[in-house]
């Protein structure tokens, strides 16, 4: 594939590539039921495929073997990560296998590339003490202190996604069953239970701190901002590193730290992988099992303190 410096991008091949990206995305949004997040992920993968391809004079269909290999031989040399090559190349095989079933082309040019290898990070997850800290860094007094407590505790003790918890709404919460109502990734619905600390400030959000932040304003977002609006995935991330860096967590923190938090600690006290799986809304059982590997870490680390001779 030809390099920036010798081409340049062709805007008629980029439109007609971009017509037939947004064809996919619409069928694969219809058929499976993505999140804007994947979508998105998605689609600027394919992008960065287009306006390469571009350079060489063919629109994204007519790619074949050797551009991609060039294509992610070129993105290796720029320093992209094994992690981040392997998302675009999945990408990439969705992508032809689509315009495959479409009968726009008859081969798949992924076909006989193999997935770079990349190990399988572990999450980095809070202590039950380092969650504590965090649950009690809000000011409570003040009516937005009480909705990041609430926040914060319903996160905890539910293992939401944080797009789920900033798009829950009131008719989601079951006080009466002490449950949730979640309609999570691919529009599977769950129900997860609500323990009684996180009910307790849940209701004492709803009935004061809640209405004090909206005044007259009206919105069925369960946790508005002061301008009555949804709050954003940024923001949230915002209030996590806030109130982490007062209350001494010195961790690297994630917008995911609390679900992680969640799932270890529910399998360090004994409960079942599957129960969990339930819980966080994970359509296969591998994607929980790293958990597994999160709380047997743990377990070393607690032997090799405690024990006389660890």
């Amino acid at each position: 594939m030809a390099s920036k410096d010798t081409n340049t991008e062709d805007p008629k091949l980029i439109a007609e590539s971009t017509a037939l990206v947004d064809r996919f995305l619409d069928a694969i949004w219809m058929e499976r039921g993505l999140s804007q997040n994947t979508l998105g992920a998605y689609r600027a993968d394919l992008m960065t495929l287009c306006r390469a391809l571009s350079q060489d004079g063919k629109s994204i269909d007519m790619a074949d073997k050797a551009d991609l290999l060039a294509f992610i031989a070129s993105r290796v040399e720029s320093g992209a990560k094994p992690r981040s090559t392997a998302r675009q190349l999945s990408s990439f095989r969705r992508f032809f296998r689509y315009i495959m079933r479409e009968g726009l082309r008859s081969t798949d040019p992924t076909a006989e590339i193999e997935m770079p290898r990349i190990g399988r990070s572990l999450p980095k997850t809070l202590s039950e003490d380092e969650v504590d800290s965090l649950l009690s860094a809000p000011n409570v007094d003040e009516p937005l202190g009480h909705r990041d407590r609430a926040m914060l505790e319903l996160l905890y003790a539910t293992g939401l996604r944080v797009s789920e918890l900033i798009n829950l709404k009131q008719s989601q919460v079951n006080f009466n069953q002490g449950v949730l109502r979640i309609v999570g990734k691919g529009d599977r619905e769950r129900l997860i239970p609500l323990g009684e600390e996180s009910q307790r400030w849940l209701k004492d959000f709803i009935d004061g701190p809640r209405m004090e932040i909206l005044l007259e304003r009206q919105t069925d977002y369960l946790f508005p901002t002061r301008r009555g609006d949804r709050m954003t995935r940024q923001a949230f991330w915002h209030i996590i590193k806030r109130y982490a860096e007062k209350a001494g967590v010195r961790k690297k923190m994630s917008p995911h730290s609390l679900r992680h938090a969640f799932a270890t600690h529910l399998l360090n006290r004994g409960a079942d992988l599957r129960v969990v799986q339930l819980l966080l809304g994970h359509s296969d059982l591998s994607t929980t099992q790293i958990y597994t590997h999160v709380a047997r870490e743990r377990l070393k680390e607690l032997h090799s303190e405690h024990h006389p001779r660890g």
